[in-house]
């Protein structure tokens, strides 16, 4: 036989088994449940394909990807990302179009940093999902643009398993940390940085961060880490307010005993746990309502805490439980965050299989046209992004500012008044508190005693055994008064819940020398609902909070106090009246 009868034969039997196997595909039943889960689950990712993000700096020289949250176009990505975007990048959606995005917040410690995008107010977005919810065994499904193939911005899926939960994965080599989060056998790659993690169910689980590679290549070993999104939803506010954002610190460190448990190795004595009672060689129970059991549990549940936040905490000595409500301390300096210092990437061709999974490197070349030619910001945006010391983008703190500012002025004209206050309170024994208020010093009768503070030294606690009431006091006047001339900072914090188990509040932190006060206003109607001023710190807060509001000559000032100190309550005063006198007022309390 020539060539020819060789090909024709060879066609003939390519031709003849192609037929059988068509024949065999026609005779097999395949159960309608299979068929109707693989049609949901093609829904689902064409339902929330929409709400991907392609990020790409301005000159197409690096990116990754991200998530849309909200539909005013906030969106959840990593840090190392966006670091060394200069407040503006572009971003792509599966639309096909690109869309101008500017940097909002950042979180160096986690790896989450969150950007806007401009141009639209009903952006499609994810619907945010419960990663404590997340089991082992659970299907996963990651998206985003790996090694940024995609010209149209059509994100890739990958399906997979959930391997792990509440992994910790320790700093690679800097102050980087993943805590708490999701392990995925989900194939992850390079392009993928800052990408959603969804649940079978189309619900948003984490974000993507990290994956374990071959020491000598960049190929995924099978492992990967996502951002768990109860963490990134607890600095959702705190990012929003444009600050580079702190993690938080118990002020003490832990070890694990041969019997299984967890103790306290050191703690600071200028902690909150601290004054709360923790100490040495303790052992903890539970903290923020979730057991500890191992040194990496502890490190879990700190490590998804924003600083200031109040979580429960319980532990045992001698076989007696103490339980207890501690304030975080910040884990870092003010220094060591304002340059917002790089995650770090070891080197992976190093053969050390100690070393933690490696963030995402970025490629070098992105589908903008192939210009090299940075694209000009859009005039009309450029208003949107300014530079501070200590902030990723200082423009959204001060948008926080004026609307916290408006909620004040909504108590009155108290600029217009004079500067002495006379001040009558009751306490629930009906026994009175006189207090003059001048403007170099505050004077207060108190159960027939006398306790006078200076405003021209340093706050103390006056009186004493309340945590400065008076300083307090003093905090709350220069605020209804003119408070960006009076404090030394005055800048928006984010959101917590109120005491660690009320409702959530914003958060407005002014300080005054070294006296700190974090002012609570409520997000549902911006009411300020109360304060914590704080001496120093190593000093608990005198803890103010207003059950209502009463109109005075006027104006709108509490009409009750109640004040703890240390975990007391101080007491529950009622406000009689207040007068603004004038400067020939004679007379003290």
């Amino acid at each position: 036989m020539n060539n020819r009868q060789n090909l024709l034969c060879l066609l003939g039997v390519l031709a003849l088994m192609f037929s059988l196997v068509l024949r065999a595909q026609a005779q097999v039943n395949v159960p309608e449940a299979v068929v109707q889960a693989e049609q949901q689950r093609i829904e689902t990712v064409q339902r929330v394909a929409s709400s991907v993000v392609a990020i790409f700096a301005p000159g197409g020289q690096g990116g990754g990807s991200g998530v849309l949250i909200d539909s005013n176009g906030f969106a959840a990505t990593n840090f190392h990302v966006v670091q060394g975007m200069k407040g503006f990048m572009k971003c792509g959606l599966n639309d096909g179009r690109i869309y101008d995005a500017v940097l909002v917040g950042i979180d160096p410690t986690g790896d989450v940093a969150l950007i806007k995008l401009l141009g639209r107010d009903d952006f499609p977005h994810a619907k945010i999902g419960d990663s404590d919810a997340v089991r082992m065994g659970d299907w996963a499904f990651a998206m985003g643009n790996p090694f940024l193939l995609a010209d149209d911005f059509q994100p890739t899926v990958t399906f997979g398993m959930v391997s792990g939960t509440h992994r910790y994965q320790y700093p690679a080599g800097t102050f980087l940390e993943y805590t708490d989060c999701i392990q995925v056998d989900t194939s992850i790659n390079p392009g993928n940085s800052g990408g959603p993690l969804f649940n079978e169910g189309g619900e948003l689980i984490g974000i993507n961060g990290r994956i374990a590679v071959e020491k000598r290549g960049r190929v995924n070993v099978g492992a990967g880490y996502a951002i768990s999104i109860n963490q990134v939803m607890h600095f959702l506010d705190h990012l929003k307010s444009g600050r580079i954002v702190d993690h938080a610190t118990l002020g003490a460190t832990v070890t694990s005993t041969s019997d299984g448990g967890v103790v306290v190795a050191n703690i600071l004595e200028s902690s909150a746990a601290y004054r709360r009672g923790l100490r040495q060689g303790d052992e903890l129970i539970s903290f923020a309502n979730r057991p500890v059991r191992s040194v990496n549990q502890y490190k879990n549940i700190l490590g998804i805490y924003p600083k200031g936040w109040h979580v429960s905490l319980s532990f045992q000595r001698g076989g007696k439980r103490f339980d207890v409500s501690v304030q975080l301390a910040g884990l870092h300096r003010k220094a060591e965050l304002s340059g917002g210092p790089p995650p770090g990437v070891p080197d992976p061709d190093k053969k050390d299989e100690k070393k933690p999974p490696i963030p995402f490197p970025l490629p070098h070349k992105l589908p903008l046209g192939g210009k090299k030619k940075e694209p000009e910001v859009p005039k009309e945006y450029l208003k949107l992004y300014e530079e501070k010391s200590g902030y990723a983008n200082y423009y959204f703190n001060l948008q926080a500012q004026k609307r916290i500012l408006e909620t004040i002025s909504e108590w009155g004209n108290y600029k217009a008044k004079p500067r002495m206050w006379s001040l009558d309170l009751k306490r629930a024994d009906e026994s009175p508190i006189q207090i003059r208020m001048k403007p170099d010093a505050i004077a207060a009768k108190i159960d027939n005693q006398f306790a006078v503070l200076e405003l021209n030294g340093e706050f103390t606690d006056t009186p004493i055994g309340s945590g400065g009431f008076l300083a307090a006091l003093e905090q709350l006047k220069q605020l209804l008064i003119d408070p960006q001339d009076y404090f030394t900072e005055f800048y928006y914090v984010g959101s917590e819940p109120l005491d660690g188990n009320a409702e959530r509040v914003d958060i407005l932190v002014t300080t005054k020398g070294l006296l700190t006060s974090r002012w609570y206003f409520r997000q549902s109607d911006r009411s300020l609902i109360g304060f914590d001023t704080q001496l120093d710190d190593e000093h608990d807060p005198c803890k103010i909070r207003f059950t209502q509001l009463r109109d005075i000559d006027g104006l709108k000032f509490p009409a009750q106090f109640s004040l703890h100190y240390g975990g007391q309550l101080w007491g529950q005063l009622e406000v009689t009246a207040l007068k603004f006198l004038n400067a020939n007022t004679k007379g003290t309390p």
